[in-house]
């Protein structure tokens, strides 16, 4: 699938040379060992929103900007966070609430770039259930409290005048929502594009009762952290990091197929589901930014609801002190930024 939508795309330019010169560039230098970045990503189980990792690695694109990286599958957002701050982690992917809280607290952490940076999930309910209200007394599934899927289910709540203490939570693992809510253990679970697709696919007495994208479009969802001090040290590596990122976004937009193959394989659902996934979260909504994809005034806005709903905790950090864009801003000015469709970022 392949989109003319771009008209100052260039090849990957001196970033990625200069990160090949260390394996393939010289084909004559014996190669140099690369470089490796522990990375935290923030379920059990890949989901389509953390994705580009997988594209990245299949294609290929993180060894062409000299890096190895390994994944690790954490329990949330949150001990993503713990891991980056740390040390453990060099690069966490996370949901923006850890990352404020803990930057509110002065955990010394800076946001270099996104993932899926708009909203990719829904609240999946009983079909009996046909109002937010109506969660009251129900078991509600989260990862744990100040994660993104209990986070995203307090806003729900809070919008119906309810609050935590009106209903029960159950933590779930995040490869557990769609048995738990098929088999009636849990009433709500806040899942992503793809999970909700396969669950109502399994289960026609579910529904999806709260778009999140759609309540919430101006709320920034994912982005990759870093602590100041490792990005004082390792600037280049984050540039080569995010020049893959970027790249496999691009790609992702272009070919649907080797897409759709991938991220069936990172998630273990059907190339079928994984397919109306795509539709939804890069043909409709654009879910993935294109060139740097840090919009101040989204962060800026999400930074309010999160004092809005009580999510937040501490001080607010502003948003110039919460993200960096040097890195990510080196790396469009090389690729050459894409234009021509109002979605690219």
């Amino acid at each position: 699938m392949t989109h003319p939508i771009w008209t100052t795309a260039r090849p990957l330019g001196r970033v990625a040379c200069v990160a090949a010169a260390l394996v393939a560039c010289n084909s004559g230098a014996a190669p140099a060992a690369m470089p490796t970045v522990e990375l935290g990503l923030p379920t059990d189980v890949t989901s389509f929103a953390n994705a580009d990792v997988a594209v990245a690695e299949a294609q290929g694109l993180f060894r062409a900007a000299g890096l190895t990286v390994r994944v690790r599958n954490l329990s949330s957002g949150v001990t993503v966070v713990q891991g980056v701050v740390g040390g453990t982690l060099n690069i966490g992917a996370a949901s923006i609430e850890p990352v404020v809280n803990a930057e509110a607290h002065g955990a010394g952490l800076v946001i270099i770039g996104s993932y899926a940076d708009r909203l990719t999930v829904s609240m999946v309910t009983p079909a009996a259930i046909q109002t937010a209200a109506e969660l009251r007394g129900k078991r509600l599934g989260i990862q744990q409290v100040g994660a993104f899927r209990e986070v995203m289910t307090r806003m729900v709540l809070e919008g119906a005048g309810l609050t935590p203490s009106d209903v029960s939570y159950v933590p779930v693992s995040a490869n557990g929502y769609t048995s738990a809510l098929v088999q009636g253990t849990i009433q709500s679970a806040i899942v992503q594009e793809e999970q909700a697709i396969d669950v109502l696919q399994r289960d026609d007495k579910l529904h999806v009762l709260v778009d999140l994208g759609q309540l919430r479009p101006d709320y920034f969802y994912g982005t990759y952290v870093v602590t100041r001090s490792w990005l004082a040290h390792n600037e280049d590596i984050a540039k080569r990091f995010l020049t893959a990122i970027v790249r496999a976004h691009r790609f992702m937009y272009q070919d649907k197929a080797a897409t759709v193959q991938i991220v069936a394989r990172a998630t273990g659902l059907s190339e079928q589901v994984i397919s109306r996934a795509y539709d939804l979260l890069l043909v409709k909504h654009g879910a993935f930014a294109v060139n740097a994809g840090l919009d101040p005034t989204r962060i800026t806005r999400t930074i309010q609801t999160m004092q809005q709903f009580q999510i937040l905790t501490g001080t607010a950090p502003s948003e110039p002190q919460l993200v960096d864009r040097g890195p990510i801003s080196a790396v469009i000015r090389e690729l050459g930024a894409w234009a021509g469709d109002p979605r690219w970022r």
